[in-house]
């Protein structure tokens, strides 16, 4: 089968691309890229006015199967990673059971060829069972396909086992994911502690929650000489201290969602709980030092952590929702919107961000458009408008703080191995 992508603007940083022309893919693999390639026998897709880059990767999703289909399926996740614009997504291992073994990890992988849409690569967990106390077959894990280990959602509150899992993750030149979070002083939290918690009359999480365990982490990396990656950072602290990590030349990454990037904690106003996420939104100074960690080039990836959940999960009162957003079909369109088309960064540091970035992180085979490479393609248009309708979602999810607002700038195709899987807003496959 061969595809013609034609006309659009080609951005592949890896390759130091940037040029308005076509490419031919065929078999999966990308053939030629040319200012214009002369008419082969192809299907012709016109990108003219859009954005042609590397498969954008979401390297933090929670799909939720085996255990909380009523929440996700793989099914239904990769399908709503498909019309947000992603490529490849890796999820977290917080199933039932636990993705702590290889034979899990292996029903994953087998399960997201059968009816996923796009790549789906497992992250195994730190610990058995994410206890925190004995640390996971990692060997079994990375054999069976997991291409990190986190015990996301829980942080290993023992330094001693984490030391002794950044040891062993050396063995297999895997990224060991950081949640960080003390849970002594998060207990209870419901929002960031600050003048909003005060105001609206709800239990604080503290900045220094998260910032004390990601101290520790950067200090457990110095000694074990070990890859750490910071997940879901929220604080100016936490970027502070990645920074100086990175002078010294030690080997940790960072992420952040789009809503730590665009909300703040004065949303949490009208108690509406598809605002409470963990860790929570944090003030405006928080949001203006993330931003300003993605313009220094401190900050590696953005990332959804597209938590859905059922509705019973949110409706309810704010102290007793769980945590989340369901991100995968608004993430590429909020940072377009608030953060491309304002001028706050370039489409090409996006690029670096989403696609780039996290393939190298995980050593993936992607983020890249050189001739043979596998075809990922995200096409996006920077002036599509569209209004955010969770109802639409083809993610379970529907737990989304952007609802009803009109965004501009979305995905508007995606290719998984040269094959068109959704246009303009729609599934194809």
């Amino acid at each position: 089968m061969r595809l013609m992508i034609k006309g659009g603007r080609i951005i592949d940083p890896v390759n130091s691309i940037d040029l308005v022309g076509d490419i031919l893919v065929e078999d999966g693999l990308v053939q030629e890229i040319s200012p214009a390639i002369r008419t082969k026998k192809a299907e012709v897709l016109d990108a003219n006015g859009k954005i042609v880059c590397p498969g954008f990767i979401d390297m933090h999703v929670h799909l939720r199967e085996p255990g909380f289909e009523y929440k996700e399926d793989i099914a239904s996740g990769t399908r709503a990673a498909a019309v947000g614009g992603f490529t490849t997504v890796c999820c977290m291992p917080n199933t039932n059971p636990v993705i702590d073994n290889g034979a899990v990890a292996a029903f994953v992988c087998s399960r997201a060829r059968q009816v996923g849409v796009v790549n789906v690569f497992p992250i195994g967990s730190i610990t058995k069972k994410q206890q925190g106390t004995e640390i996971s077959e990692m060997a079994d894990l990375v054999q069976a396909g997991c291409v990190a280990v986190s015990d996301d959602g829980r942080p290993v509150m023992n330094a001693e086992i984490m030391r002794r899992a950044l040891e062993y993750s050396r063995m297999f030149d895997i990224p060991v994911i950081s949640h960080c979070e003390d849970l002594d002083l998060s207990e209870d939290g419901q929002m960031h502690e600050g003048f909003y918690s005060t105001l609206y009359g709800l239990k604080g999480i503290p900045a220094a929650a998260e910032e004390v365990m990601v101290a520790r982490d950067i200090l457990l990396a110095e000694t074990t000489k070990s890859r750490v990656h910071f997940a879901h950072i929220s604080t100016r602290g936490s970027v502070e201290l990645i920074k100086m990590a990175k002078r010294k030349g030690l080997a940790v990454t960072c992420e952040v969602t789009p809503h730590h990037l665009t909300l703040t904690d004065e949303m949490v106003r009208d108690y509406d709980p598809d605002t409470k996420v963990n860790p929570p939104l944090r003030s405006r100074e928080d949001v203006e030092a993330l931003r300003q960690g993605l313009i220094e080039g401190v900050i590696d990836c953005i990332v959804t952590d597209h938590a859905p959940h059922e509705v019973e999960a949110k409706d309810c009162e704010y102290n007793l929702a769980s945590c989340g957003i369901s991100g995968l079909e608004t993430a590429v369109a909020v940072i377009l919107n608030d953060l491309v088309n304002s001028g706050i960064v370039d489409i090409s540091d996006v690029v670096r961000l989403m696609s780039v970035n996290p393939a190298n992180i995980l050593k993936l085979d992607r983020g890249n458009l050189a001739p043979g490479k596998v075809a990922d393609i995200t096409i996006l248009d920077l002036e599509l408008e569209r209004r955010v309708e969770p109802s639409r979602f083809l993610s379970k999810g529907k737990n989304n703080p952007f609802k009803g607002r009109v965004l501009k700038g979305w995905p508007w195709a995606t290719i998984v191995r040269g094959r068109l899987v959704a246009y303009n807003g729609k599934l194809v496959v």
